[in-house]
């Protein structure tokens, strides 16, 4: 494809969060709506979205990276194809990328990726561009409606984040938090159950610090919001993530033991069990006040499943202050957990600390901390067996007559018989592995 011709299909590659994953969906549907197909699998195409995520380590780097393969491929194939950057590395780096990437037509920050068809056609005609401006309600107001989606869908409420941790670059890429209107994410959630969503999961940076007015005009937090899409008949199940423990309501903790659409599932990122650890990061809990938040809301709903998130090796962490860690983990016992490797992001408090962790110390500290996770993680499914639960059937699995779908606990649960992508299945779990679980179908939920 020459520069200068309007491209016919697309493909939209998303990485890192779930918000980046909402993000791309949107993407995708405002390029169907200007009338382009996505490639046929196996073909190349005729404009490749780039939507960045800046947590991953060297994120830029590997950008460039995922760049310069696109070129030498569409050299390969004698045609060249119209590349565009979204995301938060669009949102950090700007014009940068425009410089030292020629082979680039667009950059697109996350707040700003409602105009993206108009920018297409100006990269038609051999314009480049660049837009990174933030007016989040503007894009939400210029997407169109969803079309088809599957029986899990994304609906983000909140973006944004306004706690400013040192390792953290969201506030710099996303902005500062603004929340969603009410009465548009009723609407959007309407549609999205017209559309075939039988669960749907609240997306925001800091999805808990959601407020609005509802219908009545009456202030209501996240819990609200639930309790109002629990009405709609025909959604089964509510998600929500990612959760900060400063933005915890009793509200929101009351609602998981009064409504059973609201899933026994929680995120809730910690980060470090030091407290030393954790006013460095600006973190506002302490590992206790951590703690005695899951106490809570293990009181109104004793099953519930709790999942976190953790950092190894931030700047100035010692032996003794990571084993604080591993006591914390020991305490909880997470059914899931996300850890990582602490690594610099330009422009954070943290990347300019003293005492930046050797990257040794930091691989043993991280195979210590994912060994207790691990063996959590497989205790938790191990514990579910023999329990009856119902599973929401998501996709065929990898064998014949085999299908794939969720636990209320966000266990990923495999069984063979007569079922249907969008079913809600009886399931009897019948044996657990470390990462997914084999169940007996009983029968179909519902007629």
């Amino acid at each position: 494809m020459r520069q200068s011709d309007a491209p016919r299909t697309y493909r939209v590659k998303s990485f890192g969060c779930q918000m980046n994953v909402y993000d791309g969906e949107r993407m995708a549907e405002l390029l169907a709506e200007k009338g382009m197909s996505p490639a046929p699998e196996g073909e190349e195409a005729d404009l490749v979205v780039l939507n960045t995520c800046h947590i991953r380590e060297k994120a830029a780097e590997k950008v460039y990276s995922d760049i310069g393969r696109l070129v030498k491929k569409g050299e390969e194939a004698g045609r060249k194809p119209m590349i565009a950057v979204a995301g938060c590395v669009a949102q950090a780096e700007g014009e940068e990328i425009m410089a030292r990437a020629p082979a680039v037509g667009m950059v697109v920050g996350p707040q700003a990726y409602h105009r993206l068809p108009e920018m297409i056609d100006s990269a038609a005609s051999g314009k480049r561009a660049t837009d990174t401006d933030m007016p989040a309600d503007a894009k939400f107001a210029a997407l169109p409606s969803r079309r088809k989606v599957g029986p899990s869908a994304f609906l983000t409420v909140q973006e944004g984040c306004d706690k400013f941790c040192t390792y953290c670059v969201v506030p710099y890429t996303r902005g500062a938090e603004i929340s969603r209107p009410f009465s548009d994410l009723l609407r959007e959630a309407e549609k999205l159950v017209e559309s075939g969503a039988r669960e749907i999961t609240l997306l925001g940076q800091n999805v808990n610090a959601w407020s609005g007015e509802d219908e009545a005009g009456r202030p209501v937090g996240l819990e609200g919001l639930a309790r109002a899409l629990a009405k709609l008949p025909d959604l089964k199940r509510i998600r929500y993530t990612t959760s900060h423990p400063n933005d915890m309501t009793e509200g929101l903790i009351a609602a998981h033991g009064e409504e059973p659409k609201l899933m026994p599932y929680l995120h809730l990122p910690v980060q470090s069990g030091s407290d030393r650890v954790l006013k460095a990061m600006n973190r506002s809990h302490t590992a206790e006040s951590y703690l005695r938040l899951l106490e809570r809301f293990r009181a109104v709903r004793p099953d519930i499943a709790l999942s976190g998130d953790f950092i190894v090796g931030f700047p100035g962490e010692t032996d003794a202050e990571f084993e604080e860690t591993l006591k914390l983990v020991d305490e909880v016992r997470y059914a899931q957990a996300f850890s990582f490797k602490y690594s610099p992001r330009p422009g954070t408090p943290a990347a300019g600390m003293d005492n930046q962790i050797p990257r040794e110390v930091m691989d043993e500290r991280l195979q210590r901390l994912q060994a207790s996770l691990n063996r959590d993680q497989l205790a938790f499914n191990q514990a579910s067996i023999g329990k009856t639960c119902e599973v929401l059937v998501e996709r065929k699995g990898k064998l014949p007559g085999q299908w794939l779908g969720k636990s209320p606990w966000l266990q990923s649960v495999f069984f063979e018989g007569e079922a249907a992508i969008g079913d809600m299945v009886t399931v009897e779990l019948a044996e657990a592995g470390p990462n997914s679980i084999r169940g007996r179908l009983l029968q179909l939920a519902e007629a």
